[in-house]
């Protein structure tokens, strides 16, 4: 059985935050956990991706705990936790990419698939932050994220059910006290390691904003 990658990441991850939970206990040093929301908005009618065969919008909403796991005088790595809910909608423009191959129903899922579809997607990040403290209250990082999604609806790029949302981001933040308040850009990815058929995948730029406070 072939395994994937983000399989391997995924646990990576996990026994990572584990390892650091258990070894901090000890000795933790306060406000090292930050918790916040996020909501944002994005599309994939925009660069990087901007195909013609398919609209994909989402709105989003994401619960965001930031756990601080090495500081040094310039340079940040932190870990994310990101629980999100994602609005989306879908609307099948090219009715060519349903193919004939896709089963004797081919015409009426071209029929199906063009009508627009609202949907809602649970998805878990995990990742890592690493951060860069430009100016003064200034920060500046860049983020990567994986985590298992699920998804109500399906649609000719992707089967209802289970899948993995990848995230790529850039941003800045700017420290109040104990608030951190954050703006990014980041391109996302959602396909299900071929696990089931279709996992062509969906793909978005978005553009987020949100706060944090410092436990």
């Amino acid at each position: 059985m072939k395994i994937n990658h983000k399989f391997y990441l995924l646990f990576l991850l996990i026994l990572g935050f584990n390892n650091c939970s258990t070894a901090k206990n000890k000795d933790q040093k306060p406000g090292n956990l930050w918790l916040g929301l996020n909501y944002g908005i994005g599309t994939q009618q925009f660069f990087p991706f901007n195909s013609e065969d398919y609209i994909y919008d989402i709105e989003f909403y994401k619960v965001r705990i930031n756990y601080l796991l090495k500081e040094k005088r310039k340079w940040n790595i932190e870990l994310n936790i990101e629980p999100s809910l994602y609005l989306a909608e879908h609307q099948l423009v090219n009715i060519y990419f349903v193919q004939p191959r896709w089963g004797y129903d081919y015409m009426e899922q071209r029929e199906e698939f063009t009508e627009k579809r609202k949907y809602r997607e649970y998805a878990l990040n995990l990742g890592l932050t690493f951060r860069h403290k430009t100016y003064r209250n200034l920060s500046t990082y860049a983020m990567g994220s994986v985590g298992p999604m699920y998804s109500n609806t399906g649609s000719e790029r992707l089967k209802e059910g289970f899948a993995f949302s990848d995230i790529f981001a850039i941003g800045f933040s700017y420290n109040i006290k104990s608030f951190l308040i954050d703006l990014r850009f980041s391109i996302r990815h959602v396909s299900n390691a071929d696990l089931q058929w279709p996992n062509i995948g969906h793909n978005s730029s978005n553009l987020e904003f949100g706060f944090m406070y410092q436990l």
